[in-house]
């Protein structure tokens, strides 16, 4: 198999030489053709643009070798996808996911689903059911002390309603077949206002807030919905949830779910968890929490590399990214899948494992560090 790579790649360097060379080789032999390579190397070294290293036509080379490595070894069928449910119309509800509705008993909804993957504490004092076929069909279920619905969300195509809204709708089918979204929820003697954004609105329905999420890169289509009910809504005090060490890793595992449902719904492979590496990725929340910043640079000046490097994790590639102000992992993850650079690190195909690390300020908000690593 060595022997096999270098052969491949010096096929690959020959075709790269002959295409800059050829005309100079026909035109005037070998010597011609040195000088005219020499020439052109002492230009580029001289040149401030010199991007294209080998150390760059090494990693391109490694990821086109590892690609037909898997297609040549990976002779067994490709595992089928789960099939999709079929969905109705809600019953009692404006909407449900997966026919699924708020107030329907856990009992039903295991009879349909199975039970959950991962069960996991989130900011409302309960815990999301994370249900899944390998993040295929991905939906997260919060149950009351009653063992009813009270928390729906989901951000692949299980969405049916009564008033026409699915993932094919936009913004403006939203916001023309929807009364208008609320501008402010009250918690106690405080009035949270509701963020004025193109990413998603929030509206009053059935006594439920339900959020709809837009794609604002895929022509502002529904990306997904969050429901929660008043009386869960109520339960929270606060914009932000209690900071203990339950709801922490709840939002971590909560993150990492959110993004392999997002990879697996574009056909792309799920990351594995990488536990080394929850440290490098907690601890850098940790230190913008304490030290009051926003950065991938950290205060010595440290990149994410660096930090990686520190905690002795090995890596031929990698990526990270950022979020704080969202009271949740569902808005963080809507938020970083708007924002290009974020989402290019989210549905990247090149990696293969992801760690997030959570911490809070001395206000419960959250900072959220997602770090990815090709191996």
């Amino acid at each position: 198999m060595p022997k096999l790579r270098t052969i491949l790649f010096l096929v690959l360097l020959i075709g790269v030489l002959w295409h800059f060379y050829g005309d100079a080789f026909q035109e005037s032999g070998y010597r011609g053709t040195y000088d005219k390579m020499k020439h052109d190397v002492e230009e580029i070294m001289d040149s401030p643009r010199i991007a294209l290293t080998l150390d760059t036509l090494k990693q391109e080379f490694e990821l086109l070798w590892n690609k037909f490595s898997s297609n040549k070894e990976n002779t067994s069928p490709t595992e089928p996808t789960p099939e999709a449910p079929k969905l109705t119309q809600p019953t009692d509800q404006t909407f449900s996911i997966h026919n699924i509705e708020i107030g329907d008993m856990r009992s039903e909804v295991e009879k349909q689903v199975g039970k959950p993957n991962r069960s996991t504490l989130n900011e409302y004092g309960v815990e999301w059911a994370t249900y899944h076929e390998n993040y295929h069909n991905f939906l997260m279920v919060a149950y009351d002390s009653s063992d009813k619905v009270a928390g729906l969300y989901t951000n692949q195509d299980l969405l049916s309603s009564k008033v026409g809204i699915t993932f094919n709708s936009t913004r403006k089918d939203v916001l023309s077949t929807l009364d208008d979204p609320i501008k402010a929820i009250r918690k106690g003697r405080i009035l949270y206002q509701v963020q004025e954004t193109d990413e998603y609105n929030t509206f009053l329905i059935d006594n439920n807030y339900v959020t709809i999420f837009y794609d604002l890169h895929e022509n502002n289509r529904v990306t997904a919905i969050q429901i929660i009910s008043a009386d869960l809504e109520k339960q929270k005090a606060a914009y932000f949830g209690d900071a203990t060490s339950a709801l922490q890793q709840g939002l971590e595992y909560q993150l990492f779910d959110l993004t392999n449902a997002e990879r697996v719904k574009r056909g792309l492979s799920v990351l594995s968890w990488e536990e080394p590496l929850r440290k490098t990725a907690r601890d850098h929340s940790a230190d913008m929490a304490k030290n009051n910043y926003f950065s991938h640079e950290n205060l010595e000046g440290k990149s994410p590399f660096d930090r990686m490097a520190d905690d002795a994790i090995s890596f031929r590639g990698a990526g990270e990214n950022l979020a704080t102000g969202q009271p949740s992992s569902i808005f963080a993850h809507e938020g970083l899948m708007n924002s290009l650079g974020h989402r290019e690190n989210i549905l990247k195909a090149g990696f293969d494992s992801l760690a997030v690390g959570v911490a809070f300020n001395e206000e419960n908000q959250p900072f959220y560090t997602e770090n990815f690593l090709r191996k």
